[in-house]
């Protein structure tokens, strides 16, 4: 009778897909796949209704591998002159800027991505890129299924509308949290490469030290430091030094200035300040949730906890500690979500996971709508998903010395 009353509700027979996550999974496929054929027809993306490049994120990338290609690479750092690039492939200009601040590895993407003509580099980039993501999300939920799960994420439409790179950056992360107890030192590759966008790689060393992943701490080490020298000797110093020399221009624009408007940015320090808040209340709430993240994360990934629950809060936590992330970074939480999944066709889905999931990936889809941080309130409900699997999983390992001895 304990056993009874102490297990969770499910809603579908374990190892079955429940109907409605199938259905809806579908409907959003659908979405994502007709969406960018009619939408390029139709002028609007990557070229207007006179043939003018539309400006958007992927701009930046196109015009500093141009940058590269014609042995500048340091320019690329400098905002009004890659603008001028990006207005001359465009033809026509725009308010702002589209400023280039990867590190210098990245420039290596750049300018392969600068040899095709803006079309199709920009089309080429969302489907080579996306390839890699669509496998990781295969793998991770251990099924066919993870294809669709992948292909339906609402944030599929958002990252391959402005050219960004989530899928990228999203398959880096699945790809080290997948192999991890299986191929760690291909896991610390992943997380080695994912030295281009420094700020998601923030809790990997804590987590990595909890957990004594030292072959995927050191091979992550080593890929970062290869990457950055061979950039080193293939852009010159003065390259690095423009990267480290705009960092803090980026910084003041977009986190003090607000020059991109705040509901754009998914972070709880976007959201102080998009309800009025000052920088400094922000940054108390950024350092608070940050700090607890980390302290819990450290904490979990030294417990029993089940791997697939730790996998899932990194990649989760990975979102709520960095105050600039946009709505196409949240294609991180498509990993954390596939654990989920995992999860629940492996044990079945309490009554309310599917529920939650759906509101998740409401907030995501209407954030055009309401222009406010949406996507933050997802990554919330999500971790809070994680957070309750957490208390099951404990509840239910401390049932199992009872049963063994009243067995």
């Amino acid at each position: 009778m304990a056993t009874t009353a102490s297990a969770p509700t499910v809603s579908a027979v374990h190892g079955t897909i429940p109907a409605v996550l199938l259905n809806t999974c579908f409907v959003l496929f659908v979405i994502n796949t007709v969406f960018f054929p009619s939408a390029f027809f139709a002028h609007g993306w990557i070229f207007d209704e006179n043939g003018l490049g539309i400006p958007t994120d992927f701009v930046n990338v196109w015009a500093a591998g141009k940058l590269v290609l014609e042995g500048h690479p340091a320019l690329a750092y400098d905002w009004g002159i890659e603008k001028q690039v990006q207005v001359a492939v465009l033809g026509q200009s725009y308010d702002g800027n589209f400023a280039w601040h990867y590190p210098p590895p990245f420039l290596f993407v750049a300018a392969v991505l600068a040899h095709f003509p803006y079309a199709v580099a920009f089309i080429g980039w969302a489907a080579t890129s996306l390839v890699p993501y669509l496998a990781v999300m295969r793998a991770i939920v251990g099924r066919p299924f993870g294809w669709l799960l992948a292909a339906a994420f609402p944030v599929v439409l958002t990252n391959t509308l402005v050219g960004q790179n989530g899928f990228l950056t999203a398959s880096l992360i699945g790809g080290v949290l997948y192999l991890m107890p299986v191929r760690p030192v291909l896991s610390g590759i992943c997380l080695g490469l994912l030295s281009y966008k420094p700020q998601y790689g923030l809790l990997f060393p804590l987590v990595l030290i909890a957990a004594s992943q030292w072959t995927v701490f050191f091979t992550a080490g080593v890929v970062a430091a290869t990457m950055a020298l061979v950039s080193w000797l293939a852009f010159g110093t003065e390259t690095w030094q423009a990267f480290f020399h705009w960092i803090p221009m980026f910084s003041q624009a977009f986190l003090t200035e607000g020059r991109a408007p705040w509901g754009k940015m998914q972070s709880i320090f976007a959201l102080v300040r998009y309800f009025g808040g000052t920088e400094q209340l922000a940054w108390i709430f950024q350092w608070i949730m940050s700090g607890t993240v980390a302290v819990l994360l450290a904490l979990m990934w030294r417990s029993r906890i089940s791997y697939p629950l730790k996998a899932a809060a990194l990649a989760a936590g990975t979102l709520l500690i960095t105050p600039y992330l946009f709505l196409y970074d949240l294609m991180v939480l498509a990993i954390a979500v596939a654990f989920l999944v995992r999860i629940g066709l492996n044990q079945g889905f309490r009554r309310f996971e599917l529920p939650a999931l759906g509101l998740a990936a409401a907030l995501l889809m209407f954030y055009p709508l309401v222009g406010a941080p949406t996507g933050f309130a997802a990554t919330l409900i999500v971790a809070g998903l994680i957070a309750g699997r957490c208390g099951l999983w404990r509840a239910s390992a401390a049932l199992q010395p009872r049963h063994a001895t009243s067995a």
